[in-house]
């Protein structure tokens, strides 16, 4: 089995999406380029917005990926848990493409025996330890997100650390929207590690206009823009060795 890299966007928001493209479409245009697009939206305490609720799981069904509605001090724990969800769906359908190539027609775990669909998910486990992964994380900067901008930090540091505690290699990038001069702002380019967040967050402003499509189209454009750059890598590593030979 090929295992490639797995790449998702998880978005963290409060509220709908007020200006630029449709973020539904947007996260069908990622779904298409192999991104699943997660959700997590942050409400208040007794206070529900069934449009921005609508619009966040509308979102996480385009791409592909999964949905949480949650309070904010649940989040630490919700970040986790639907990066991993996600993962493991996303696997789940890579092994029934395999098991579909292999068997030569439309099958899933759900149709194999008990046996069969153990041994199926362990592989499904195995390869959530190993397999690469790219997070790039969104995060919503309107001004209502003000008061949780500290759980979102410490919820990613959090994830940052479980994740590493895998085998396999993560990467992770974090923009916000909108950013100080543009709808998007990169603030932490790709990287290991999560870390430097801490030194970022407390500078960050937040207010204005709530971009969201635009958010995930960069989003998109930002993981080209990084497999554009290994391809590059990779030739030229590839000129340095047999210039060496």
């Amino acid at each position: 089995m090929n295992k490639g890299k797995l790449k998702q966007i998880l978005l963290i928001t409060d509220g709908c999406s007020n200006h630029g493209e449709d973020p539904i479409a947007m996260a069908a245009l990622a779904k298409e380029q192999g991104i699943s697009v997660n959700v997590i939206g942050i409400v208040e305490e007794n206070v529900i917005d069934q449009e921005a609720i609508d619009e966040i799981e509308g979102i996480a069904m385009s791409g592909g990926g999964v949905s949480q509605i949650v309070y904010a001090h649940q989040l630490s724990q919700t970040v986790q848990m639907v990066t991993r969800q996600a993962m493991t769906q996303t696997l789940q359908g890579v092994v029934n493409s395999e098991l579909q190539q292999i068997l030569g027609k439309k099958v899933t775990m759900e149709e194999l025996s008990p046996e069969k669909r153990g041994e199926v998910m362990e592989v499904v486990d195995e390869l959530g330890e190993t397999i690469g992964m790219e997070i790039l994380i969104l995060v919503d900067m309107s001004g209502s997100m003000k008061p949780k901008l500290p759980t979102v930090k410490e919820s990613l540091l959090d994830l940052s650390i479980s994740l590493n505690s895998r085998i396999g290699e993560n990467q992770f990038s974090v923009s916000v929207f909108p950013g100080k001069k543009e709808e998007v702002e990169t603030i932490l380019e790709w990287t290991p590690k999560l870390e430097s967040l801490s030194s970022i967050f407390p500078k960050l402003t937040t207010g204005g206009i709530t971009p969201t499509g635009p958010a995930i189209r960069d989003g998109i454009h930002s993981f080209k823009k990084k497999r554009s750059l290994r391809s590059l890598l990779s030739d030229d590593e590839q000129y340095f060795n047999e210039s060496n030979m």
